[in-house]
């Protein structure tokens, strides 16, 4: 099987768990190291699907690589290859299909409850029993869902989090975390969440409370998710 392709951002936004279930189901991957300089593939038949990370930047940024990797979406799309975001990466994809992106009402950083839309697309990925789940946020941004994408999560503080589209799925929340991950965002963000009085970002102690249950779980969904992603899989 040819690779699949991951898009890394930033050094502490790396594929996390993702990694770990693509090894664990032998199917090879390649970490495309987009924040060490490396640069967007100029097409996509050397990969079964691509995969986008988070990132601290914003997709509106004027940075070179923003409209080579929208292309290279656009074109994988046509093509029927599969693509997965996460975050910033789920925001690319809207921008890609035409969504816009803005800031949110509010940060949303830390633990919470999204809710699983009841709609067949959304079972289709979620299973049919699932209906909420715990999952991890650090985003100020987000996106619109794209024409001919259908929206299938949504959380309190917000409305889109995430979409499909036949064999893509572009989320705003973070599925994709390790404890180890966790603890590092909260080492590099440390000002950011220490500045907010929101209650829509939590203390680093929230933050790491039940860090290795929560976890467990949250992998369990991802692995659900991922396992519906992989059926699209060029070889």
């Amino acid at each position: 099987m040819k690779p699949v392709a991951i898009f890394r951002h930033a050094p502490t936004e790396g594929p996390g768990y993702l990694a770990t279930f693509l090894s664990e189901h032998d199917i090879p991957w390649q970490l495309i190291k987009i924040d060490a300089g490396a640069l967007v593939p100029g097409d996509v038949e050397s990969y079964s699907g691509l995969v986008f990370m988070g990132g601290p930047m914003s997709v509106n940024d004027n940075l070179p690589w923003i409209p080579k990797i929208t292309k290279l979406i656009q074109l994988s799309i046509a093509k029927n290859i599969p693509v997965l975001g996460h975050c910033l990466g789920g925001q690319l994809m809207s921008k890609s299909l035409g969504g816009t992106i803005k800031a949110n009402t509010v940060k949303e950083i830390g633990w919470g409850e999204v809710t699983i839309s009841n709609n067949p697309i959304a079972r289709d990925w979620f299973g049919a029993t699932t209906k909420t789940f715990l999952s991890f946020h650090w985003h100020g941004e987000t996106f619109t869902i794209p024409p001919g994408a259908t929206p299938i999560l949504s959380s309190a503080y917000c409305e889109n989090q995430a979409f499909a589209m036949g064999p893509h799925l572009g989320m705003q929340c973070h599925v994709e975390m390790t404890s180890a991950m966790i603890k590092s965002w909260c080492d590099v963000g440390a000002r950011e969440l220490a500045a907010s009085t929101s209650p829509s970002v939590q203390a680093v102690n929230q933050i790491q409370h039940q860090l290795e249950q929560r976890v467990s779980a949250l992998n369990r969904i991802a692995a659900t998710l991922y396992n519906r992603w992989i059926k699209g899989l060029r070889a």
